[in-house]
């Protein structure tokens, strides 16, 4: 694969082999397998189940053609509830791990974007067979988040950051910063390491648990994320492309969805609808980030595009940043303040090649291959750099396969 300029200059990625980068990726995907059937993202610091991860998992499974794929999200929807809710999280070897803070044994009582409708599609595409319950429970799964009772502007809420997978987004800022502190030092890195990680368990304590221990609703948050609704959106779409939709309530809700995303549109970025928020205005809920990015899955704004590759925005040359350069507290090495996100670098790059937009498309492929290959497969890395950050190895990294699968 050869490198592709970013304003015209050559970027300084090495050709990949793709055979080598396949068995790579084969190697830690079946090294990380576990029973009853999952993989974990890195061994020692994330050895449960989470949602997006695993369905992540299946999409890399569904390139190298295994039917682990389709194990991978039967796992991941095992908890399912009767009315549809898919828990966060699973911890099949400690049941009781965790269980006095989230209120239920086994599973979290919140739950993650729905990334079991393109898993689905995805297996169906690359010519795996899925069982049609499995198919009925991602239908049902995403059911359940169109019930939820909307915000002012028909966005379905979330009840703590984690559930939007981005867990000290700039876009909390208002929630989680210490209202002692004010500017770069309530959000350095050592700050929030430490208060960030209690006020997000506070707010696991603000939740209104169902009768069966899922999150129903927030005391403290509630919040329309534009990015986990263009997530639930597209999700519902790719669902209804590949599986029976009788009713069309999977297109109907991903076309309300889509909607409500592009009226959050404001200027030059999209802002999250806040129902239940901090005191005063939460300014913060504008903040230009990538995960908010991901609202070209269903709203393809040329200007958002342009952004993902411009270096003045959150163009870098190992994947976009997870920040716009121009935010005030960018940092690339900094946890959520600006390091490249794989998952989020890979969903980018399919809004990119959704809207016909094969120029932008192959650089955000070859970004995604060279910070996989650059940072050790790591869990995110410094865009500027490929230095990695977080867990290392981490098996959603191996997403560069299918960036190079598609580039191929």
């Amino acid at each position: 694969m050869a490198a592709r300029s970013q304003g015209g200059a050559e970027r300084p990625h090495e050709a990949v082999d793709l055979r080598s980068l396949r068995s790579a990726v084969a190697a830690a995907a079946t090294g990380a397998w576990r029973q009853p059937g999952f993989c974990v993202p890195n061994r020692e610091v994330y050895p449960h189940q989470w949602l997006w991860d695993s369905c992540f998992h299946a999409v890399i499974w569904a390139v190298l053609g295994s039917d682990r794929g389709v194990v991978e999200v039967e796992t991941a929807l095992a908890n399912q509830g009767g009315d549809g809710f898919v828990p966060h999280m699973t911890y099949w070897t400690a049941p009781d791990l965790h269980a006095e803070f989230w209120g239920r044994r086994r599973v979290s009582s919140i739950t993650q974007p729905p990334m079991y409708g393109h898993a689905v599609a995805e297996l169906v595409r690359h010519g795996l067979r899925v069982p049609e319950e499995l198919v009925e429970r991602a239908s049902a799964g995403l059911a359940h988040l169109g019930r939820r009772d909307r915000t002012g502007g028909g966005l379905v809420p979330v009840f703590h950051p984690w559930e939007t997978g981005c867990d000290d987004s700039p876009r909390w800022d208002d929630w989680l910063a210490d209202p002692g502190r004010t500017g770069p030092q309530a959000t350095s890195g050592e700050h929030r390491s430490t208060t960030w990680r209690r006020r997000k368990g506070e707010l696991v304590a603000c939740l209104t648990l169902g009768a069966d221990g899922q999150a129903v609703g927030s005391r403290r948050f509630a919040v329309g994320s534009v990015g986990f609704n263009a997530l639930v959106a597209w999700n519902a779409a790719e669902l209804a492309e590949v599986a029976p939709d009788p009713d069309g309530s999977l297109a109907a809700l991903a076309e309300e969805l889509a909607a409500a995303v592009a009226a959050r549109w404001d200027g030059d970025r999209w802002v999250d609808d806040v129902a239940i928020g901090p005191e005063g205005p939460p300014t913060s809920a504008g903040a230009r980030t990538i995960d908010a990015m991901t609202a070209l899955l269903v709203d393809p704004r040329t200007e958002g595009f342009d952004a993902l590759i411009d270096p003045d925005a959150f163009g870098a040359p190992f994947g976009p940043r997870g920040m716009h350069r121009a935010e005030s507290s960018y940092d690339p090495d900094c946890y959520w303040r600006g390091p490249a996100w794989p998952q989020l670098t890979y969903l980018v790059m399919l809004a990119s090649e959704r809207a016909g937009r094969g120029a932008t498309t192959a650089i955000l492929a070859e970004a995604l291959v060279a910070g996989a290959t650059t940072s050790g497969f790591s869990e995110h890395w410094n865009p500027e750099t490929g230095v990695g950050g977080g867990a290392q190895p981490q098996t959603w990294a191996g997403l560069a396969l299918a960036a190079a699968d598609r580039l191929r």
